[in-house]
């Protein structure tokens, strides 16, 4: 069993940065990828990053590619995204999420556990 917090969202100046931190609880949660998705009210959900169990393999959205970065330290139990150069596009409640399948790492099916989500709002 894994439990998620999400944290750092907030209000931001289009062109600002945010980082955010998902912090998990649970013996094994090295033994996961862990994948940020994004979601807007009336919208499905849509992935943005991954990251695998050791950090040595990442996938990130084509339009968050050199904007975004994810990473993980398994011995704080914490995966972050970095989001540079915030768009007003990337306004959302961004959600982390712990799975197993690399192979099907941009689906939402793919994982197990969910955090409640961080509202990030970019302003034009």
């Amino acid at each position: 069993q894994v439990q998620l917090v999400e944290s750092g969202g907030g209000l931001v100046q289009a062109g600002g940065s945010l980082r955010l931190s998902c912090a998990a609880s649970g013996r094994t949660f090295s033994n996961y990828i862990v994948g940020w998705f994004r979601q807007v009210l009336g919208k499905e959900r849509e992935f943005v990053a991954a990251i695998s169990w050791n950090g040595g393999r990442t996938n990130h959205l084509d339009s968050v590619k050199g904007r975004f970065t994810i990473s993980r330290d398994n011995a704080k139990k914490t995966v972050y995204l970095q989001m540079n150069s915030l768009r007003p596009e990337d306004t959302a409640v961004y959600f982390c999420a712990a799975g197993s399948k690399w192979a099907a790492v941009g689906s939402p099916r793919t994982y197990n556990y969910w955090g409640q989500g961080t509202q990030v709002t970019v302003s034009s």
